[in-house]
Order: structure tokens, then C-alpha cells, then sequence
């Protein structure tokens, strides 16, 4: 069961739902609107926030510095 991740357009709240079905009906959990939209993640792209094209990286996962640690690029 997967969870997405969705944007309430009345209220701008963001927040996670964990969904049963293909095309459930979701409602914003902080107004209860049901305009909310699907937000395309990062985990769900597969490429991080620092992710080159290549997929190349230097001492970290993030492709964006040279630290050993993610920690540092924030």
C-alpha cells in the first residue's frame, strides 16, 4: 500500500496519505476539502534533491558536494 504525498489547494496544507485502491478520493486531513492535488515526490522520481543527470556523485550520495555525509548539504 503505498503512500503519496498530496497539496490542499483550499487551505495549502501538505500532508501524507497512505491510499488503498488506484483512484481513492482524498481529503485535505487539516480542513477537509476535497481539492487536493497528487504531489510528484522525490523519493517517487527516484533521483535525489542534488542528483546530477549522470547519476554520477562525489563522496555522497547526494551528487551535490564532497561531504561523506548528506548532513552537510543542508
Amino acid at each position: 500500500m503505498p503512500i503519496y504525498e498530496y497539496h490542499c489547494t483550499a487551505c495549502g496544507a501538505d500532508f501524507e496519505k497512505l491510499v488503498f485502491g488506484s483512484n481513492p478520493e482524498v481529503t485535505c486531513e487539516k480542513c477537509g476539502s476535497a481539492g487536493t492535488e497528487k504531489k510528484m515526490s522525490r523519493f517517487g522520481t527516484g533521483r535525489s534533491s542534488g542528483a546530477d543527470s549522470s547519476g554520477t556523485s562525489g563522496g555522497s550520495g547526494c551528487g551535490g558536494c564532497s561531504s561523506s555525509s548528506c548532513a552537510g548539504c543542508h
